[in-house]
């Protein structure tokens, strides 16, 4: 459920060797195909419930299960809509996926595994039918469409054992759960014992795919009735040479120079200033530019209406004014206080009063 596509390219030597360009890639699409997930155990619920209340009908048209039956069949038919459109959505962007990919390795060949043998033989009439109701088999119709227009041929390939045996020396794989865990058993990693492979497993099916096709060419036929090239049936003696050649890695002690060292900064800027800010409008809109962001301290606010004291500091009298000495600028920053009530003398009434006689 987690990858829906591995693909990747491979070349074909004069010297019959094949070789993979790059490590490969794949189609994620989780949150899709969680979806679908839930529309078709939805379906298959609904069609359940159909189904008993369709016995318990049993031909009579009056019953009175008859309208839920109704109603049920309306919803299966609103679900398998929903689950057609989701399904064709889904093919033709992995589709589109596949084929970028082989125009970006300038492929010539787009080489598929025929799906239709991996049906589960013994596991039951409903793990076959999830199996053909996969969207991966609407994806290689999509695909052969859209590689027609690059003039890309796909052909199909059988399936089987492409991820049992080793991409390199086809020796059975051990599979475990994951790269870090060689023994616990699993089914994403997979280790060869015999040659020293290890990698995703469906990594190592593309490769497998990939060496089966170019060693299967001779066998490639068209089918009458769907006209797609196709290729039956697996040689054993052109099997045994459909092995993957892993590429010369190159040595890291030659360091001989091929032109003049790029000059480096002493002191490298660092990784969030490396591309540079938006040029800034003329006008006070916009966003400050590049470099660091201002220290210098500023402007204390003007505050005329705090609550003041008697503690606070008086206005100085010399000519120097500190910094924050306007007036009313707060506490401790050289404010002016009013005097209290007590600090004034009362006035004398007795002052001015004459004699009464």
């Amino acid at each position: 459920m987690n990858t829906l596509l591995s693909a990747g390219a491979a070349r074909l030597h004069d010297d019959g060797r094949i070789t993979p360009l790059g490590a490969g890639g794949m189609f994620r699409a989780c949150g899709v195909l969680a979806k679908q997930h839930r529309l078709r155990r939805l379906s298959e619920d609904l069609h359940a419930k159909a189904d008993r209340y369709q016995r318990l009908i049993d031909g009579d048209a009056g019953h009175p299960l008859a309208g839920r039956r109704e109603v049920l069949a309306q919803e299966i038919r609103h679900v398998c809509d929903r689950r057609s459109n989701l399904n064709d959505s889904l093919a033709w962007a992995a589709a589109r996926w596949a084929v970028d990919q082989a125009v970006a390795a300038s492929a010539t060949v787009i080489y598929v595994e025929d799906l239709r043998s991996m049906e589960a033989l013994g596991m039951g009439r409903t793990h076959n039918t999830r199996m053909s109701q996969t969207v991966r088999g609407q994806i290689v119709d999509r695909m052969r469409h859209l590689a027609a227009e690059t003039g890309i041929a796909v052909v199909t390939v059988p399936a089987r054992n492409t991820s049992k045996h080793c991409p390199r020396c086809l020796t059975p794989l051990r599979h475990r759960k994951a790269p870090d865990r060689p023994t616990k058993p699993g089914w994403k990693w997979a280790v060869c014992g015999s040659c020293g492979y290890q990698g995703d497993r469906d990594a190592g099916a593309w490769k497998r795919i990939a060496a089966r096709g170019f060693t299967h060419q001779a066998k490639t036929v068209v089918d009458r009735a769907s006209g797609a090239m196709v290729i039956r049936s697996v040689v054993d003696e052109l099997e045994a040479a459909a092995v993957v050649t892993p590429t010369a890695k190159t040595s890291r002690k030659d360091r001989s120079k091929t032109g003049p060292t790029r000059r480096h900064a002493a002191r490298p800027t660092p990784r969030r200033r490396r591309t540079p800010s938006p040029a800034r409008p003329q006008g006070p809109a916009g966003k400050r530019p590049e470099g660091h962001a201002h220290t210098a301290r500023t402007r204390l606010p003007r505050a005329a209406h705090r609550d003041q004291d008697v503690t606070t500091i008086s206005t100085p009298t010399t000519r120097h004014r500190p910094r924050g000495a306007a007036l009313g600028a707060g506490f401790h920053l050289h404010t002016h206080a009013t005097p209290p009530h007590w600090a004034e003398p009362e006035p004398d009434t007795t002052t001015r009063i004459g004699s009464l006689s």
